[in-house]
């Protein structure tokens, strides 16, 4: 007859791969999770019927080359300095206009700048 080896006791399964798993999934959730505020602007439509504009005229065009205030190029402390003086209240209406062609992304900057210093009547136009 054959001599086999005394029985062994069952192995038991290590758990150390499914813990670095389990690990690498919580970095990667933890990543990709957003915790804080979403941040953006608060775009609201316009109510009411056509009011009469009131006031100098006040046309922030955004292009490629930069900002324009009324046709004459404007940047940063300047545009907001000439803004302060054009409007009587943080309420009053600016109207924002971008070239053909700007990008999404030049235009959220400067609506961003814009609200940042206090201008709450923003009126965005094609």
């Amino acid at each position: 007859m054959f001599a086999f080896a005394p029985p062994r006791r069952p192995r038991r399964p290590s758990l150390t791969p499914m813990i670095d798993v389990v690990f690498l999934l919580l970095v990667f959730f933890m990543i990709a999770a957003r915790f804080g505020p979403e941040a953006g602007l608060t775009i609201q439509p316009a109510s009411g019927g056509a009011a009469a504009w009131q006031g100098p005229p006040r046309l922030v065009e955004v292009g490629a080359g930069g900002l324009r205030l009324n046709g004459v190029p404007l940047e940063g402390p300047a545009l907001i300095a000439q803004l302060s003086r054009l409007t009587q209240a943080p309420g009053d209406p600016i109207v924002v206009r971008a070239d053909t062609g700007t990008a999404l992304q030049v235009l959220v900057d400067a609506l961003d700048v814009l609200s940042d210093a206090g201008f709450t009547g923003l009126m965005l136009v094609e």
